[in-house]
């Protein structure tokens, strides 16, 4: 990239009228997911039998989704958000209890504990990862926390060893959102499997993908069980009415009287037309993840050393890896710019061809209206803690290092292929601005 890197340093920036570094069409380098004929044939065998609302081809996708993982069981649901709330009842979590989570990230994460009574208090991420951090965890901790919840941040893996050594300290249980990070791995593990129990969504845009879906796992029977009362009532009407299917559903005696209806009354059934194509997806999803891999390596490697940005990526001696590297970030350091905002920097990405390139400005929970002022079931204050013996909101301040990366993360081309001719354009794009930020 010689020649591309004398355009970066002497070129004029496309926003103030000079040539734009993106030049190539794109093709299919961003087109996701990918839908074979084995994917539509799937689908229609499902729809021409008339087994849309049954469980049957369910059931395999969680057999095969819980072996991929190395663990005993999964549980399909209709989304990612059903999993995770059904994932916090499993756990325990209920009236005035306590949930640890991370603000920078995606609401389902945390609002469903509301939906139980329970609250959430919000800790700090590490600015490197963007995950929780491990050392802000112990003086959130009350007398009322039952769990936490770890978001594996837009592909990376949260540092899990740590987070478990807080949690079994204060004998809390754990809660893994891998909604972002399927296939990731801390320390060659797979995220997913190292909490008590983990959820995702396999909605059409992540990096593993079944449609508007979610699957639950866990190596915890009684957990299994509590989730599968809480919004799949026809696995428990199959435990009441069906003799034979008792042991492959609830055996807990605690939940068996109760059968026939579920406990929350959801129905929180996958979809089989998502059934089908999550399992021909997943069947493909180790050959295309690595295509992904290959092609974000391929891109970072080649802003090594560039001023003002950095990868979102594990070090490469850390054995962890980013999975399918769902919706990429990158780290933007205004202070190697001479203080320019993160807008001006995108805005002049953009103009260079690059259509990804945005601030990541996910309104952070713990200041937003929901969590500081609805009062959702009519408790006649603030939802929040309605169900506390204190008031729990957390003001602007109150997570500085969280606030602050507001302002310092990027959107940054997330490439499907290995084609080095489109991903060192869309490279160059992001060195000539940084290499020429004096132009704006």
């Amino acid at each position: 990239m010689t020649g591309d890197s004398q355009m970066a340093e002497n070129g004029k920036l496309a926003i103030n009228g000079g040539p734009p570094a993106v030049r190539t069409d794109a093709g299919d380098i961003f087109d996701w997911p990918i839908i074979t004929e084995e994917d539509e044939a799937a689908v229609l065998e499902v729809l021409r039998r008339r087994g849309m609302s049954g469980i049957d081809v369910t059931v395999e996708l969680e057999r095969e989704f819980a072996d991929w993982h190395g663990m005993q069981y999964a549980l399909g649901h209709s989304s990612g958000t059903a999993a995770l709330q059904a994932a916090m009842w499993a756990v325990g979590l209920g009236v005035g209890d306590e949930l640890i989570a991370p603000s920078m990230t995606y609401w389902a994460s945390a609002l469903p504990a509301l939906s139980l009574q329970a609250t959430v208090v919000f800790a700090e991420v590490e600015a490197e990862t963007l995950c929780l951090d491990p050392d802000d965890l112990e003086h959130r901790i009350s007398d009322r926390t039952k769990a936490l919840v770890v978001t594996h941040m837009r592909g990376y893996p949260a540092p899990m060893d740590r987070i478990m050594a807080v949690a079994r300290r204060h004998d809390l249980k754990v809660i893994e959102d891998f909604s972002q990070a399927q296939g990731s791995r801390h320390r060659d593990q797979l995220v997913g499997t190292f909490g008590d129990v983990a959820a995702c969504s396999l909605m059409s845009g992540k990096s593993l993908v079944a449609g508007e879906a979610g699957m639950l796992i866990t190596n915890d029977r009684a957990i299994w069980e509590r989730a599968i009362v809480w919004g799949h009532r026809e696995r428990t009407a199959a435990t009441r009415w069906a003799g034979e299917l008792q042991e492959k559903y609830i055996t807990d005696p605690q939940l068996v009287p109760y059968a026939g209806y579920p406990w929350g009354g959801y129905k929180y059934r996958m979809h089989q037309l998502s059934s089908a194509v999550g399992r021909v997806q997943l069947k493909h999803y180790n050959e295309r993840m690595a295509s992904i891999n290959e092609a974000m390596t391929y891109f970072w490697d080649l802003l090594e050393g560039v001023p003002g940005i950095r990868a979102h990526r594990p070090p490469k001696e850390a054995g962890s890896d980013m999975g399918g590297w769902f919706g990429a970030r990158g780290l933007y350091l205004p202070e190697e710019l001479g203080g320019i905002s993160v807008d001006r920097f995108c805005e002049a990405i953009r103009a260079e061809g690059v259509a990804a390139a945005a601030p990541h400005r996910r309104p952070l929970l713990h200041l937003h209206p929901l969590f500081n002022e609805a009062d959702i079931y009519g408790h006649g204050r603030p939802t929040r803690f309605a169900n506390s013996d204190r008031d729990l909101r957390q003001p602007e301040g109150s997570l500085p290092l969280t606030e602050a990366l507001y302002d310092r993360v990027l959107g940054v081309p997330w490439f499907k292929h290995l084609d080095k001719t489109i991903i060192e354009e869309h490279a160059l794009a992001y060195r000539k601005v940084a290499e020429n930020a004096a132009q704006l």
